[in-house]
């Protein structure tokens, strides 16, 4: 019991250590020259005209949404999908339920024509 756990921790303190050290890696390699540019607001592209705080649509927001609901999904099916053969019925009864959740939740967001782009 206390190896299981013991891979978790090894896992756990990997997943904190390596970010960590990518980030205090980079500060020490990145390069420094600052420069009245480099500071300013817009570093590149063209200087704003007008107010620069635009609404944009927030279907644009929905899509996103949805098509990151769906993305997630996905990647949660893939382990049940891949252990298919081994489950029991039970388990893909509760596979089947959860497909039909997530058609459900498409064919609501599909009669709210909230798929459509423009």
């Amino acid at each position: 019991m206390l190896n299981d756990w013991l891979y978790v921790g090894v896992f756990f303190v990997i997943a904190m250590v390596l970010p960590g050290a990518a980030i205090v890696i980079a500060g020490f390699l990145a390069p420094r020259k600052p420069n009245s540019a480099k500071n300013s607001t817009y570093e590149c592209g063209i200087e704003t005209v007008g107010p620069s705080w635009v609404q944009f649509k927030a279907q644009y927001y929905i899509f996103t949404l949805i098509f990151l609901v769906f993305d997630v999904e996905t990647v949660l099916l893939f382990p049940w999908a891949v252990a298919y053969n081994q489950l029991s019925l039970l388990a893909v009864l509760e596979g089947v339920i959860f497909i039909l959740i997530l058609l459900g939740g498409l064919f609501y967001a599909w009669r709210k024509h909230a798929l459509q782009w423009l």
